[in-house]
């Protein structure tokens, strides 16, 4: 090639990354070995998604082939732009070091005349003549400190150890101009990847969100100009259509494991508390349209109706930052969600407050904290200091539940048995994705996942058994009102209660009505 064909060639590599990788990278293929890296139609548009967004999170499905991807881009970055340095955080070592690998083979075959002069290699970094850089690093709680980079790459970013203190302390320096990659296959719900990827898809943070679908590649998909690709590695085995390899991967894993692998669905880790087709069901009805009060630690669903009763399950923390106090609103007459409040920061004292606040407004509703420990100090607050009298009694006419190992798992029970029947409705994404990993652990104890809470759980559990106990010995609780606006429950062939909007309940023979 003559001098001025290369400067036309070198300047077209510098302009574009996929003119650059197409027609320069060569990558190790499981089954063909050394080949060219000729992109993939997905594969292109997520080039032009890294380039177009400063901060990007990558939902991917099973050997995707992103994590060569943004090998490659890296090197294209470093190898254009000056003094441009890339940290790639990988789950373990031998994870970065393989990523780095890849970068250096690619290195490797590229024509004399593209490569910039290597200055420094090891195995965990690589240095050009123009200053760029690139280090592979493993986990650790300190990797945020030496993450000061011009684009930090976070590879299978569901799996990394300690990710929320490295990315707490790594975000301030990239903040200030630098760039994210993270990419990921889904590894449970409530993880810091989980909580960016939705944070993300609700507008909450400055990712750009980016999903691909295994049918997208040409090796589970026929697409139009990969036919030759699509049939060279079918030759491995049988030729099958997508449908019969679907079937057949289908049955080669379990259910779970292929929604995660390929289907990229947040799922619970360990076996769900709840059915996994139920889960399902609730994330669909997950419910959006909500307002907030007391600085958005309430959402509201439903404002309450004159005519209706509610009741309120209440799980508290101390307000420190650690576990949640939060309150769940079910409208006794069918069984929404109507409120939430959730909240790490509220003292007890305001958090009693706020409570029969609360409780006032949705008609007197009937309040049923858990007892434990410092629910006796919030039990005080709403009694004593709120004057607030409609609390839930338990058999020994105590106020309040005192929760224990036997009664918390049949309340978790009579959960989940409302929620299969649809007798209570949930609105909550929130709650949905406590849900999501609330597990049966190895001991069979049902409990939250690790690094993941239930508060929001423990008190809809609360929630439910009120609604239980009331309607069983309320009656008159279940039924609309007539004309004169008083609920009418027959509760014997001839006696009936009724109650007023007022709160006047009295038993009344209307044996004459019957005659």
């Amino acid at each position: 090639m003559d001098l001025n064909k290369i400067k036309v060639e070198f300047e077209k590599c510098r302009k574009d990354p996929i003119h650059f990788i197409c027609n320069y990278i060569k990558v190790v293929h499981p089954i063909f070995g050394l080949v060219k890296f000729d992109l993939y139609p997905f594969q292109r548009k997520l080039i032009n998604e890294f380039k177009s967004n400063r901060f990007n999170i990558l939902r991917k499905f099973r050997q995707a082939g992103c994590t060569t991807l943004v090998a490659a881009f890296s090197l294209w970055k470093c190898m254009f732009t000056p003094h441009y340095k890339v940290v790639i955080l990988s789950k373990d070592d031998d994870a970065s070091m393989e990523v780095l690998s890849r970068i250096k083979t690619a290195y490797d075959e590229l024509p004399e005349w593209l490569k910039p002069k290597v200055v420094k290699d090891s195995a965990h970094a690589m240095q050009f003549s123009n200053g760029s850089e690139i280090k592979s690093k493993s986990s650790s709680k300190q990797s945020g400190r030496s993450a000061a980079a011009s684009l930090l790459i976070l590879d299978e970013a569901a799996f990394i150890e300690n990710i929320d203190t490295i990315w707490t302390a790594a975000f301030p320096i990239i903040s200030t101009g630098g760039s994210v990659i993270a990419l990921s296959t889904v590894n449970g719900v409530g993880n810091w990847f989980h909580k960016q990827y939705t944070g993300a898809i609700r507008g909450d943070n400055s990712f750009h969100a980016i999903d691909i679908n295994w049918k997208d590649h040409p090796q589970y998909f026929r697409h139009q100009g990969y036919e030759k690709m699509y049939e060279k590695l079918m030759e491995q085995d049988p030729p099958v259509s997508i449908d019969e390899w679907e079937v057949k991967t289908r049955g080669s894993i379990s259910h779970k494991e292929w929604l995660q692998e390929y289907e990229a669905e947040f799922l619970g880790t360990g076996d769900t508390f709840i059915d996994g087709e139920i889960l399902k069901q609730l994330k669909e009805q997950i419910n959006e349209d909500y307002s907030t009060r007391y600085n958005n630690r309430l959402r509201i669903w439903n404002a309450p109706n004159p005519n209706h009763d509610y009741v309120i399950g209440v799980d508290t923390s101390i307000g420190r930052g650690l576990d949640s106090s939060v309150a769940q609103i079910i409208n006794l007459y069918n069984g929404e969600q109507v409120a939430e409040f959730k909240s790490d920061r509220t003292p007890i004292n305001e958090f009693a407050r706020i409570l029969v606040e609360i409780a006032r407004e949705y008609n007197t509703a009937y309040i049923i904290p858990e007892r434990n420990l410092i629910g006796h100090n919030l039990i005080y607050q709403i009694k004593e200091i709120e004057q607030y009298e409609n609390l839930f009694m338990d058999d020994k006419h105590e106020p309040g539940i005192q929760v224990a190992d036997v009664n918390r798992r049949q309340m978790l029970v009579n959960m989940d048995e409302a929620i299969r029947l649809n007798k209570i409705k949930l609105n909550s994404e929130r709650t949905v994705d406590e849900l999501l990993t609330f597990i049966i652990d190895e001991s069979g104890r049902y409990t939250a996942d690790v690094n993941c809470h239930d508060d929001l759980i423990i008190s809809l559990a609360l929630a439910v058994h009120g609604f239980n106990e009331l309607r069983t010995h309320t009656p008159m609780i279940s039924h609309r009102p007539n004309e004169d606006n008083k609920f009418i429950m027959p509760i014997s062939q001839s006696k009936y209660v009724i109650r007023t909007p007022g709160g006047l309940i009295h038993e009344e023979d209307l044996k004459w009505l019957l005659s």
